[in-house]
């Protein structure tokens, strides 16, 4: 499990049941299930399951599914379980990384030892974290656009894709779409959404009572959103062109509109990861402790996010911020974020410390994207928006202040414990907190004073 290519994180909706990818194994041929993203299941007949590769066994479902070669790009094989997740590189051996699980696990997760002798991961065709959104936009197949929204729909169901109420009821009504045909006015279709709530929303967004439809709750939610919300939405949802019974089959313009509206996601199509932040010191006492976060990278970049309270701590673009990580031989293992911010008015860099077993895949899943995100520069430019208020892009070695808005998606740096300070020459100087300074003696030494931004490497490794 060498390179950057490997992606881990947290369980997420594919994790729905615990189960194992291999059938049987013998000497020549075994049954190996390749599980899809709506929890369907492909059976494969192989022969000599060792010695097979990630990319001989992405072929054998291609066929099986008969999809168009795109999806030799858009998805990959990954290695999941409710303790780790891994995106198989074309040249991994499947079986072999298998029996290797629990090295796997003891090197990057904090599971117990009985969690970690019990669990066993299964085989999951989904999308490549590589694979960039203005690719997707040239998808046309059917079924690839249908095994794209089943993710993205598991992810947005699972809080793993943190929306806005007003997202929810929007993408909620494409399920409606999908899974109940077009909106008629008169049916009951108040009742079927009740009896599927949790098909159209996310969990923490619902709560039954009385037999009725669940009331949103959480902070920002609407009063008067719910089922009226999500009923307008649905009867919004556009048609395509056609007889009545062309509209009702095809279901691609659909699929299509849910992935456009799940584009407007910044961590759309990333890889999660386990870890904790430091809470703020509250009270006379100045107890903090941490938190867990989710950290979601893409080729966008890198967002950290509120297990509890399903919403984005931080979110940073590549060109905003710098960063390095600590192995577990040097301390405690550790990402570092550093970006811009300012200190009661006072502009200064902030050092965010997340605390993970995972820093260093999340270190080189970084490095890999930013050289991606550069090699596909003039592609990926004429589909991306502007990068500032003006429309320009922000001048070479500049970070951009982060906008700070009321979207669960735009950043919450007060909800943050960060290390504040300014450069002097090749200095540093610490902006002391207004209450307390006792969490810095567990921060990591800055040697001499200066923090190193890590650069990408001139050539990686591929394969």
């Amino acid at each position: 499990m060498d390179g950057p290519e490997d992606s881990t994180g947290q369980p997420g909706p594919a994790d729905r049941s615990h189960r194992s990818s291999v059938s049987s194994v013998g000497a020549r041929a075994a049954d190996v299930l390749v599980y899809l993203a709506d929890d369907s299941m492909v059976p494969l007949a192989v022969e000599n399951l060792p010695s097979l590769s990630a990319h001989e066994l992405h072929r054998a479902i291609r066929e099986v599914l008969q999809l168009p070669d795109i999806a030799l790009d858009a998805f990959a094989l990954w290695l999941v379980s409710p303790l780790l997740e891994v995106q198989l590189k074309p040249k991994h051996q499947p079986y072999k990384l298998g029996r290797q699980w629990q090295e796997l696990l003891l090197r990057f997760t904090d599971a117990p030892d009985d969690d970690v002798a019990m669990d066993e991961p299964s085989l999951q065709f989904r999308r490549n974290v590589f694979f960039p959104k203005w690719r997707e936009l040239q998808i046309h197949d059917k079924e690839v656009l249908r095994l794209l929204y089943e993710e993205a729909k598991g992810n947005v169901l699972a809080s793993r894709y943190p929306c806005d109420v007003e997202d929810c009821e929007a993408l909620g009504a494409l399920v409606c779409r999908v899974q109940l045909g077009p909106y008629q006015p008169g049916q009951p279709t108040a009742c079927a959404l009740r009896e599927k709530l949790d098909s159209f929303l996310p969990a923490h967004l619902c709560k039954r009572g009385h037999g009725l439809f669940a009331a949103l709750r959480g902070r920002g939610a609407k009063a008067g959103t719910g089922e009226q919300g999500l009923l307008n939405a649905y009867r919004r949802v556009q048609e395509a062109a056609g007889s009545d019974g062309e509209r009702e089959a095809s279901l691609s313009p659909h699929y299509r509109a849910y992935l456009l509206k799940c584009h407007e996601l910044p961590f759309y199509g990333c890889a999660f990861f386990h870890g904790e932040i430091d809470k703020p010191a509250q009270g006379f006492l100045h107890r903090g402790g941490r938190k867990p976060v989710s950290v979601a990278i893409s080729l966008d970049g890198v967002h950290v996010i509120d297990c509890r309270e399903k919403h984005v701590l931080l979110g940073l673009r590549f060109q905003e911020l710098s960063w390095d990580h600590t192995s577990p031989e040097e301390e405690e293992s550790v990402l570092w974020l550093e970006f811009d911010g300012d200190n009661e008015g006072t502009p200064v860099n902030k050092l965010l410390k997340i605390y993970s077993k995972q820093a260093e895949l999340m270190s080189s899943l970084i490095e890999y994207c930013i050289e991606l995100s550069q090699a596909a520069e003039p592609a990926a430019s004429q589909e991306a928006g502007p990068t500032s208020a003006s429309g320009s892009s922000p001048p070479p070695h500049q970070r951009p202040q982060l906008r700070r808005q009321g979207s669960v998606v735009c950043s919450r740096i007060q909800h943050l414990s960060t290390i504040d300070y300014v450069e002097e020459g090749e200095t540093i100087k610490r902006v002391k907190p207004k209450r307390t300074t006792s969490f810095f003696s567990r921060q990591l030494s800055l040697g001499q004073g200066s923090y190193t931004v890590v650069q990408p490497a001139d050539s990686l490794e591929q394969g």
